[in-house]
């Protein structure tokens, strides 16, 4: 089998990391946990962009690119699809589904973080899910908002922001005490498609509250899209 370099970022790559070999590769950026079971060399930190990418695939002998990072992660998905292509290798990409908006849904679609905003005007008790983007904004917050962050990590906050920490899977039941304790009249959110943090959208439902969704990033084209890890471990069975 050709030599594989799989670009982590969501659960799936998890999945396929643990089906892969001692001669592949594992990529993570460097957020989150390292896992220490897996057969397959493990990777941490970035590579300097597409080019960067281009002299590891070369210097490492690799034939195959897989990108199975976060549907937000639009820039390193270009460089993955850039370096591939540049130094003569197939780029397989895992595209994890959208969410689709169900009957009582009340989503509204926003462009960037300017549009965000504009859209929360209304709003007092926001339940930020985006990860620790917001945390730039801190000092950007109205008067008469108080936001609530939940990112991977807790971290301080300030006299209108309350960080949490917490890393899915996230339990029905405990979503809707969070929104609960916390008051919440509107959740943000990326649409990640994640069954794991899917359960914030279905206590949104059952209140009625909008759900304000950052829009995805348009993808890089690549030589083939999968859907499902099930998809895509098939056709490495029969890679060579």
């Amino acid at each position: 089998m050709r030599r594989i370099l799989l670009l982590g970022g969501v659960s799936e790559a998890l999945a396929i990391a643990r089906r892969l070999g001692t001669e592949h590769v594992y990529s993570l950026a460097g957020v989150g946990r390292v896992p220490q079971d897996l057969a397959c060399q493990v990777r941490v930190g970035g590579y300097g962009g597409a080019e960067g990418l281009v002299a590891y695939l070369r210097d490492e002998g690799i034939g195959l690119l897989i990108d199975a990072t976060h549907p937000y992660a639009a820039q390193i998905s270009r460089n993955a699809a850039t370096a591939a292509a540049l130094a003569g290798v197939a780029c397989w990409a895992l595209r994890r589904p959208a969410w689709q908006a169900q009957a009582g849904d009340d989503w509204r679609e926003v462009d960037d973080w300017a549009g965000l905003i504009e859209a929360l005007k209304p709003f007092r008790r926001p339940l930020f899910t985006l990860g620790r983007e917001p945390l730039q904004h801190l000092q950007e917050i109205p008067p008469a908002q108080f936001w609530t962050l939940r990112a991977l990590e807790a971290c301080a906050g300030n006299a209108r922001c309350e960080v949490i920490g917490a890393r899915g899977p996230f339990l029905l039941e405990d979503e809707r005490a969070l929104f609960a304790r916390r008051q919440i009249d509107v959740l943000i959110s990326k649409n990640s498609g994640s069954q794991a943090t899917e359960p914030k959208l279905e206590v949104a439902r059952e209140l009625g509250l909008p759900v304000l969704i950052l829009r995805r990033p348009q993808l890089p084209a690549v030589t083939r899209e999968f859907f499902t890890v099930d998809e895509m471990l098939e056709a490495l069975t029969g890679l060579r």
